[in-house]
């Protein structure tokens, strides 16, 4: 229980790697905050988060928006009087090659997984520096350091993030708070089960430990970024099985 008495707001934390982030951090004590989009599935993963002994609330909240954001923010401390964790997870794909991505497609994927962070940052981070500690954790890409085919939109925001990331942890570090960066790799969520097994399998071919990663792979990572890393800050730890060193 090494965050008992914290509180985390995680962005896309209704499903797949949000959720096990958001569990985790509960498992460790923290109060939970699942920011969400879809609202019914946050609304059903805080419940589920209660089961595990910690307060949990569910807001919904477009990442990309900055009133709807302040708004989140709003409604969370006035549950919770505090933020001291922030995850910024939130994140979609519009994947094409580069000849063929439409703009509106490459604006959608730079707002929701890039412009989000900022404003979830800029509203939060008074909250921390007001009590001279707090842990923001930004979920990069191994696509954000390498590149990957039909993701131009998706590898520019998350290599923005790494840069947002340093930028951040420069900033805040004398008020007691950290901010780190995970670029996960290829992870066994909803999106890549729809792959084909063939598909799968050469991606495995790919990755020295031989397996995708789960998203409790990610979660961990992140419970030791919040837990335990008082003197990390400003650093890309990746989680990718050994597939970009």
């Amino acid at each position: 229980m090494k965050l008992k008495g914290r509180v985390a707001l995680v962005t896309g934390a209704a499903q797949g790697i949000g959720k096990s982030i958001a569990e985790a951090l509960a498992k460790e004590g923290a109060d939970i905050i699942v920011s969400d989009i879809n609202i019914e599935l946050a609304n059903t993963t805080a419940k589920e988060i209660v089961g595990l002994g910690v307060k949990s609330i569910a807001v919904k909240t477009n990442v990309a928006d900055a009133s709807d954001v302040a708004a989140s923010v709003e409604q969370a401390v006035k549950e919770f009087g505090k933020i001291d964790i922030l995850i910024n997870n939130a994140g979609i794909t519009k994947d094409n090659l580069l000849i063929r991505m439409k703009e509106e497609d490459w604006d959608a994927v730079l707002s929701v997984n890039l412009r989000s962070m900022f404003l979830c940052t800029k509203a939060i981070a008074p909250l921390m520096m007001k009590n001279r500690w707090g842990r923001i954790v930004n979920i990069a890409s191994i696509v954000g350091e390498m590149g990957n085919f039909g993701q131009a939109n998706y590898s520019a925001a998350k290599a923005g993030a790494i840069g947002l990331t340093k930028t951040v942890a420069r900033e805040l570090a004398s008020r007691g708070i950290t901010c780190n960066a995970i670029a996960p790799g290829f992870i066994d969520t909803a999106m890549t089960q729809k792959l084909s097994d063939d598909v799968k399998k050469r991606l495995s071919e790919q990755i020295p430990l031989t397996r995708l990663g789960t998203p409790e792979d990610i979660a961990k990572a992140v419970v030791f970024l919040c837990a335990d890393a008082d003197y990390i800050t400003g650093q890309v730890v990746n989680v990718n099985g050994g597939m970009y060193m």
